[in-house]
């Protein structure tokens, strides 16, 4: 895949007279990673995911956690010589060039704004769910507001909500797991669902592993990048991987493929038929908490791609702006936050997890193919190979809507790329 020509690396250095802080250590790194993995995804995505592959389950996990592991190796070694804001529409644009750069980018920005609005409206079903639009549009303006301050604020929000939701599901784990209820013979791999089935489930886990692009999306704010993005991201993506097999294991040994694929609230069931229905409000409030975490590293993360499509252009240039007291992209965040706010109020997204999916995957195929360039020994092409093809097999496995829709998003974003370069050649 050869390079095309690209455009000076206006995204490394703002257009206003402020640049972004470098203020973020590897602990801090980690834990917003954490911060969007371990949120929501792992209290809504295990249903849908047992009723595609039924007792594969497991089987879609790890190949989620592969094709993760592929994804978050490419995406280190690229921010690590692209430590920008951006993440991979910076890799795409300075590999493969400008459009596959900007195809990234459009992906990542339409995918995870329908994401974050899920998340709200996930805080809002169990905070209140007689309002949860409005209780998610309150939600979406307070951590805007949280980012508006600086991204030291929401790294203190993040390690709080982290710590409450590895409390949590660390109980469901030993409750279900103590438990008479639990049965290993439920772990049996070998289910109706197959092949397909487990790919399905694989592709609907990945949302739940995708938080990891937060970490190289802030390249700009991280110290030493090119030490810290490459030690965090995979320390983030082991840590999440270990909570997600002990919880799925756990709740799967409980309910059985059957009882999680028709169950509504996973865990809360898990811990209920464990014999413990003291847990499920705390199971409840964890969610709640996990949701805000989630929608909070999400804001960030778009709000900084944004930042970099603005300043080339590709968005509005005054998107561009960055905070001179808080160093942070504040016009950004605000649109972000009102997008997402308007989103929340108006639509159900509860169908939001394939769609994000779809253009999440798509995101880091551009990312593997970029890692793709950096080397031309094979071992070092081997990682980004798995991960490309794994990209593109998990997205066309996702149910058919969720493709049919990113496919055509993908195609306005890639129409609306051409109507622009020939409006600016006249």
């Amino acid at each position: 895949m050869t390079r095309s020509p690209a455009p000076s690396s206006p995204s490394a250095s703002p257009t206003s007279g402020a640049g972004l802080r470098r203020s973020l250590g590897v602990g801090d790194a980690v834990v917003i990673g954490l911060g969007s993995m371990v949120g929501a995804g792992i209290f809504a995505a295990l249903g849908p995911a047992a009723r595609a592959a039924g007792s594969d389950l497991l089987v879609g996990l790890a190949v989620a956690a592969l094709v993760a592991y592929c994804n978050a190796d490419s995406s280190a070694r690229l921010a690590a010589r692209y430590p920008a804001s951006g993440g991979t529409y910076v890799y795409g644009r300075e590999r493969l060039g400008v459009f596959w750069g900007y195809l990234a980018g459009w992906a990542f920005v339409v995918g995870k704004t329908a994401s974050c609005a899920a998340m709200a409206l996930t805080v809002g079903a169990y905070v209140w769910p007689g309002q949860a639009h409005a209780v998610a549009v309150a939600a979406v303006v307070a951590l805007t507001a949280v980012n508006y301050g600086g991204i030291q604020k929401s790294a203190w929000l993040t390690r709080a909500i982290v710590a409450v939701v590895l409390a949590a599901l660390a109980a469901v784990a030993v409750v279900c797991l103590g438990s008479g209820a639990a049965d290993a013979g439920r772990l049996a791999i070998g289910g109706s669902g197959g092949v397909g089935g487990a790919l399905q489930a694989a592709g609907l886990l990945f949302f739940a592993f995708a938080g990891y692009a937060r970490i190289a999306t802030l390249g700009e704010e991280v110290r030493d990048p090119a030490r810290t993005i490459p030690r965090a991201i995979p320390l983030a993506l082991g840590i999440a991987l270990a909570v997600y097999v002990g919880v799925a294991v756990a709740v799967l040994s409980v309910l059985g493929p059957d009882g999680l694929a028709r169950a509504g609230a996973p865990l809360a069931d898990a811990v209920r038929a464990a014999g413990v229905p003291g847990l499920v409000p705390v199971v409840r409030v964890a969610a709640a908490v996990a949701a805000l975490g989630s929608l909070l590293a999400l804001i960030l993360g778009v709000s900084r791609t944004t930042l970099a499509m603005a300043r080339d252009r590709h968005l509005p240039g005054s998107l561009a702006a960055v905070h001179p007291r808080f160093h942070v992209p504040h016009r950004a965040e605000l649109a972000v936050g009102a997008l997402v706010a308007v989103v929340a109020a108006t639509v159900d997204v509860r169908g939001a997890i394939g769609f994000s999916s779809f253009g999440v995957l798509a995101y880091y195929a551009v990312a593997n193919a970029s890692a793709w360039t950096l080397d031309a020994t094979p071992v070092r092409r081997a990682v980004p190979v798995v991960g490309l093809i794994g990209c593109v097999t998990l997205a066309f496995a996702l149910p058919w809507l969720s493709v049919t829709v990113g496919a055509a998003v993908l195609a306005v974003g890639a129409a609306a790329y051409g109507v622009r370069r020939r409006t600016a050649a006249h």
